[in-house]
């Protein structure tokens, strides 16, 4: 606890606050990161977005050494203002997977974030609609900015389960899918947040289901987020750098189906407007300015030298991206 200040200079710094309050001046009511300078001033201010698939399935589905890798990871998280995660689900109590068990609640209890999402129920097989999922979407958000309207969304189709014999990434095995929030910067500065866990896999059926997910997407994009700004990152799978393949289902392969989803959104893929050293990995991050709010990429960065144990060894088989932003948005009338 800090020290306790005179109860004199206690009086004068309240008086300050309502003298300030009676003037007009209204910051104190603005998140993190936000800023103004007068009454007719453009309000600005800044956030760091991290995208990580933190490979938080079972030690034996996953390889990944989840239980020594969450505690590790929890803290490191607490950097940075807009948290995405996938592949991070909360062990149910009771548990039905005992003596397995997943993660999030590691994330959890080691972060300081105020604005955190709830976690999707796993299914444990019980939707009909797909009996093979035992997991859910996977997909969490912690923000230094409050967020509501929280809307998670399943891919309409999945190829693989259990048996990968025919060459599927057990897709079907969880609700993979996108989730939106409406995530509020300041007063009256809104954005839609996306945060998504496309299909794996390299077989026709994978590779045309996620053309199938990117066009469910940016229709749900169209729909929902229709004259909003908007922040959208994950795991896309999509290994935009690859030279096309004849065979692929898309023609051009999986640039294709980014390039389609982008110029059907307007959305722009980070790296066209900062640089990439790696454009073509398959976690991205994309933006869209709108409604007066403008935002801005100031630069793209896979945090490989932070979210490593003391050995060397990453914390998961994903690099976290991280991705600074400026915004901006006309003052309040």
């Amino acid at each position: 606890m800090g020290r306790l200040l005179p109860r004199s200079l206690v009086l004068v710094v309240a008086l300050a606050v309502v003298a300030a309050s009676c003037a007009g001046g209204d910051d104190a009511d603005e998140p993190a990161g936000a800023s103004t300078t007068g009454a007719d001033a453009e309000r600005t201010g800044e956030l760091t977005l991290l995208s990580y698939n933190v490979a938080g399935l079972p030690e034996v589905l996953s390889g990944s050494e989840p239980e020594t890798n969450m505690p590790l990871i929890g803290p490191l998280l607490n950097d940075y203002d807009l948290v995405l995660l996938q592949e991070t689900w909360k062990t149910p109590d009771p548990n039905p997977l005992a003596p397995l068990r997943v993660y999030h609640e590691e994330l959890e209890s080691r972060v300081d974030f105020e604005h955190r999402s709830e976690s999707a129920p796993l299914p444990m097989g019980s939707d009909p609609t797909r009996p093979e999922a035992i997991l859910a979407d996977g997909l969490n958000q912690f923000s230094r900015f409050p967020f509501d309207d929280v809307v998670r969304q399943r891919w309409e189709g999945c190829f693989g389960g259990a048996d990968t014999s025919q060459g599927g990434a057990g897709d079907c095995l969880s609700q993979k899918g996108f989730m939106v929030t409406t995530t509020t910067l300041a007063d009256g500065v809104e954005v839609d947040v996306y945060d998504l866990h496309a299909e794996a896999g390299s077989t026709a059926e994978d590779q045309s289901l996620q053309a199938d997910d990117f066009d469910q997407l940016a229709a749900f994009i169209e729909q929902h987020s229709e004259g909003r700004p908007v922040l959208l990152a994950g795991d896309t799978n999509l290994h935009t750098d690859e030279a096309p393949d004849p065979d692929h289902p898309e023609g051009d392969g999986d640039a294709a189906i980014w390039a389609r989803f982008l110029e059907r959104t307007g959305l722009t893929d980070v790296c066209a407007v900062v640089g990439c050293d790696d454009p073509g990995a398959i976690d991205k991050a994309a933006f869209r300015s709108d409604a007066g709010v403008t935002l801005e990429p100031q630069g793209h960065r896979f945090e490989t030298d932070v979210f490593v144990r003391d050995d060397g060894a990453d914390l998961s088989d994903h690099h976290a991206l991280a991705v600074p932003f400026t915004w901006s948005a006309p003052a309040l009338g």
